[in-house]
């Protein structure tokens, strides 16, 4: 049977990679400015390109501040000073991410499989603001959910990316540009789409009644996809990683490889030490990614809120009974300021 395959023209991808570059030597740049303010030689310019541009260690997350020492001469004498710069996490998070959608192109996907949609790419100017407006640190506890869902990231580039619990509770906001293969029936309309992702809206809508402000869940925790992209088939029908059954040989190990390689990079930039899949599949992905990364981490799963689920009705409820169960829900009471 004959296999489809993802294309991209060269000339976006050289964009990209310009674009990619363009950002990381602005964070060179404000680096440089803050070592001269301190007085910190230039040598150290070098270092903080390298743990920008570089992938995470497989085993070991680089540390998330750099110590430079430099001499300067107080009262006559020459007195060693230390100052410590801060590592930007989030643009590192954000160089594992772009890594991964590398290379999944190289992936060779089921004709089943019609349209793929990557919300990194063509949201991600959004995507990049909720990554460094709530991933600033170390977090405790990561949420680790399938993929986007057609409502949800796929309109907004936010991981459960309800457009209403995006724009208002997380304030974020933004243009959001066209997957290049575009489905009549699931169009891209970024935050003028009128329809609600309910798994999304469940969701966020848990951690706001906890939490009340955003703040409060991102002290401790963080939101986020094994998986940056969204199948179809040709009827439009969401098809999640899980479903793909008939997804075997290179393609899906290539899928798995490379998204526990992008999950444990993010677990060890992170400093993480509870991971919740956001259902079966999330979790067991996390498991194993555990488990390769030789990580020592407790992973946990939270039942999936999608209305699609049996039973799943008063999912809010039962979320915050396994929350206390997991002995979690303390770490999102608004009224704590420290666990």
């Amino acid at each position: 049977m004959p296999r489809t395959k993802r294309t991209r023209a060269k000339s976006d991808d050289l964009s990209s990679e310009k674009e990619f570059k363009r950002s990381n030597s602005n964070v060179i740049d404000y680096m440089t400015q803050i070592q001269t303010t301190l007085g910190i030689k230039n040598a150290g310019t070098e270092e903080h390109k390298s743990a920008i541009l570089e992938p995470v260690s497989d085993t070991k997350a680089r540390e998330d501040t750099i110590e430079h020492t430099s001499n300067t001469e107080e009262n006559g004498a020459t007195v060693g000073h230390t100052s410590t710069i801060s590592v930007f996490i989030s643009d590192r998070l954000l160089s594992i991410e772009q890594e991964l959608c590398t290379k999944l192109l190289d992936i060779t996907f089921p004709p089943s499989i019609q349209y793929i949609y990557n919300p990194l790419e063509y949201a991600s100017e959004t995507h990049a603001m909720y990554v460094r407006k709530y991933c600033t640190g170390t977090k405790k506890i990561l949420f680790v959910g399938m993929n986007p869902g057609p409502w949800g990231m796929s309109q907004t580039g936010v991981p459960f990316g309800e457009i209403n619990m995006v724009r208002d509770w997380l304030k974020i906001s933004g243009p959001v540009n066209k997957p290049s293969k575009e489905h009549p029936d699931r169009k891209v309309i970024g935050f003028q789409c009128t329809r609600s992702e309910v798994s999304g809206l469940r969701l966020w809508s848990l951690f706001r009644d906890l939490c009340e402000i955003p703040e409060n869940f991102f002290r401790y925790a963080y939101m986020h996809n094994y998986c940056p992209l969204a199948f179809m088939d040709d009827k439009a029908r969401n098809i999640t990683p899980a479903e793909i059954k008939t997804f075997q040989g290179e393609g899906q190990r290539i899928l798995h490889e490379a998204c526990d390689k992008s999950l444990i990079d993010i677990i060890q930039l992170l400093k993480v030490e509870i991971v919740v899949g956001i259902g079966n599949y999330a979790e067991k992905r996390a498991q194993i990614a555990a488990q390769t990364g030789g990580l020592s981490v407790q992973v946990m799963v939270l039942r999936h809120p999608s209305p699609r689920a049996v039973g799943n009705q008063n999912w809010n409820e039962t979320a915050k009974q396994r929350l206390n169960e997991l002995e979690l829900l303390k770490y999102f009471d608004k009224t704590n300021t420290t666990v």
